[in-house]
């Protein structure tokens, strides 16, 4: 069977989105390939909300202990690193045959902002199970505030007799 070229563009266009999408976004690898999965920055779902008080970030981090994982705060923006090892690099599997290779490894960044102002000197991070949990106070200035709404006193309404007199008088 002979191959047409645009088959050949097809395949090669498909395999160029494929190494695009796996490294933009931390997709799987299709059996067979063999790329280098620690130069690829992958994914780290996050949940993101916030109360009156404080904003709450969680992500996910499996295969992470605290000590891998970087937190840093400037101005309102909370930025999340760390690393996974290969176990491809450990002694166990030095002269290993590997059948199937999925599990991802490599560096980890995210960094979220916040639509307000944070105090980081309170900012707080717990870790378990593969879960980072960040709560990051929000600033004074941007919580909100209940305004009190004063009026002025309101005029005693003169019923009866005592006001069809005051009115009979003005006129």
């Amino acid at each position: 069977m002979i191959r047409s070229p645009l088959f050949s563009e097809l395949f090669s266009l498909r395999d160029s989105l494929d190494q695009f999408a796996n490294q933009a976004f931390g997709g799987m690898q299709r059996s067979g390939q063999n790329t280098n999965r620690s130069t690829m920055a992958a994914p780290m779902p996050i949940d993101v909300f916030a109360t009156n008080d404080h904003a709450v970030i969680i992500a996910a981090v499996p295969g992470m202990r605290p000590e891998d994982l970087d937190l840093s705060i400037h101005q309102d923006t909370i930025t999340m690193s760390g690393s996974v090892g290969s176990v491809a690099d450990t002694e166990e599997a030095k002269d290993a045959t590997w059948y199937v290779s999925e599990l991802a490894s490599g560096t980890y960044r995210r960094s979220i902002t916040l639509p307000f102002s944070v105090d980081a000197d309170r900012a707080n991070a717990t870790f378990e199970n593969g879960i980072l949990r960040i709560e990051v106070p929000k600033a004074e200035a941007a919580k909100p505030r209940k305004i009190s709404i004063s009026a002025p006193k309101p005029h005693q309404l003169e019923t009866g007799e005592q006001g069809k007199e005051k009115k009979q008088a003005a006129d």
